[in-house]
């Protein structure tokens, strides 16, 4: 009996461990990180052929083991986009719209916190607006607006994540 929760056990832990490396290969290698991706990949087939094989042993005699592996494989989805958000892979293009007096003292704050900004002038409905421009670091979404919606609370804000850029202050891609 002992043993046989062990064995539940390890297929749920392994399956869920197995997903988020799956979760975070296809991750990296969308974002261009091929090499990554593929030492992943190996890491996780080992694991997926481990588990598969203990899974189908049996199989008709002890079918809970394949009930264990989907709540594994359900969980590690969930589990795997989690960590991916956490580690933040990748670029992002934040572009935001401000008005005009808010425009400056905005890209001085980003800038003082390392960010790069481009600042162009625009024309909204009524009034004179500035289109704030940054290509940053995924995982610094959240500072940066934040950061915006401080000093402009009525703010259009549109977050794009971009591919590798090549160039440009602070994530120059080699």
């Amino acid at each position: 009996m002992v043993q046989t929760i062990v064995l539940y056990l390890i297929i749920l832990v392994g399956k869920m461990i197995e997903v988020t490396m799956a979760t975070t290969r296809i991750v990296l290698i969308t974002k261009g990180e091929k090499l990554k991706g593929a030492i992943i990949g190996f890491f996780e087939v080992i694991i997926w052929a481990i588990l598969i094989a203990n899974v189908l042993k049996d199989i008709t005699a002890d079918p809970i083991k394949l009930v264990i592996y989907s709540i594994g494989f359900s969980l590690g989805n969930y589990l795997g986009t989690t960590f991916e958000q956490k580690l933040g892979f990748g670029t992002v293009r934040i572009e935001s719209i401000v008005k005009e007096e808010h425009g400056v003292t905005l890209a001085r704050e980003l800038r003082n916190k390392g960010f790069a900004v481009t600042v162009i002038e625009g024309q909204g409905k009524d009034f004179k607006r500035h289109v704030l421009i940054m290509h940053i670091k995924r995982k610094r979404t959240e500072e940066a607006v934040s950061l915006i919606k401080n000093i402009q609370g009525n703010v259009v804000i549109t977050v794009n994540e971009i591919k590798p850029v090549y160039g440009g202050y602070g994530i120059l891609k080699k």
